[in-house]
């Protein structure tokens, strides 16, 4: 693996952050949580310079979010802080492991950093289409797509989000401005129906224009697709026991982004370009770098962040990886 380089510009992860109320077999605890707060911590233990933009309360709750964002590394954008309340999602554990979630929250964005300040800008699940903060979430999206690279999860929240028919416009167009794509087979079945073949709209998104689109697709691991190739790769998943699968897809996004960070494929103009023309060959180290991450994640309970040397511990038990 490529050691990342801090003196380049920094990743900016755009939306939630909130407290996981999780009840779990009758007993309730609370742990930091949201998407991209999770793939800005994924990002930081795996080296890179990363900076969350979001919107939680000056109290005890967004205390920890801070604390917990120090520990990792992650900067913070100024005015995150600013929401009258810190949010918080309610999740339910089932004997499974499976999540189901609801919320109480507001959704704002504070003063975002200039484009021209960021190599790559991540945004997704609830953040980039709830208003109010929507609107600023696709601002910064446009903005970015012609500086830099952008990723995308929609990660959905029916509770949150309405129905499909109502949601899809605002997801698919940030689809089209995206450079990495990546979905659960839960969320595109929520999008398009459980009768619209997986691989179809996995294709029909890659017309709109991403250079890498990914499906995961739990335990049977994932599908990914390139701009420039017509096959489509399976990759499988990493084999482990499951403690919860609570982060796991944001484990998958942050080890992604972080693989084809260091290959040269994400992070700036150039990159864009070089991603457009990659063939799976070319990402396929960043997607096993996404399964070992998102494998590490749900081996613990919660979301936990894996770092280098444990993806490279992985590694070195299984060099075919």
């Amino acid at each position: 693996m490529t050691e990342t380089n801090s003196t380049c510009l920094p990743i900016l992860c755009l939306g939630e952050a909130l407290i996981d109320v999780i009840e779990r077999a009758g007993e309730v605890e609370e742990k930091v949580g949201g998407s991209p707060f999770n793939v800005a911590c994924g990002l930081a233990s795996l080296g890179h310079h990363t900076t969350l933009a979001s919107w939680w309360g000056n109290d005890a709750r967004g205390h920890s979010l801070e604390k917990h964002l120090h520990s990792a590394g992650v900067d913070i954008v100024a005015g995150s802080a600013n929401a009258e309340k810190t949010p918080i999602a309610n999740a339910h554990i089932d004997s499974a492991g499976r999540a189901t979630y609801d919320f109480e929250l507001d959704w704002q964005v504070p003063p975002l950093p200039d484009a021209t300040q960021l190599s790559h800008l991540h945004t997704g699940s609830f953040a980039a289409t709830l208003a109010p903060g929507a609107s600023a979430v696709m601002s910064a999206v446009k903005s970015m797509a012609i500086r830099g690279t952008v990723s995308y999860d929609p990660n959905i929240r029916p509770s949150l989000m309405g129905s499909p028919e109502e949601v899809r416009p605002q997801i698919e167009e940030i689809i089209s401005l995206a450079d990495v794509v990546k979905a659960s087979d839960e969320d595109i079945a929520w999008l398009y129906g459980d009768d619209v073949p997986l691989e179809s709209v996995l294709h029909k998104w890659k017309e709109m224009g991403p250079g890498l689109i990914v499906a995961t697709r739990g335990p049977w691991g994932s599908y990914a697709l390139c701009a420039n190739d017509r096959d489509m790769l399976v990759v499988d998943p990493l084999n482990i026991e499951v403690a919860d699968t609570v982060g796991a897809g944001d484990s998958f996004m942050a080890g992604l982004i972080s693989g084809l960070l260091d290959d040269g494929l994400l992070g700036s103009a150039p990159a864009k370009q070089r991603l457009r023309q990659a063939r799976l060959s070319d990402v396929q180290a960043a997607l096993h770098r996404a399964t070992i991450t998102s494998g590490l994640t749900v081996s613990k309970v919660g979301a936990y962040s894996p770092t280098r040397s444990e993806v490279a511990e992985i590694l070195t038990a299984d060099p075919t990886l």
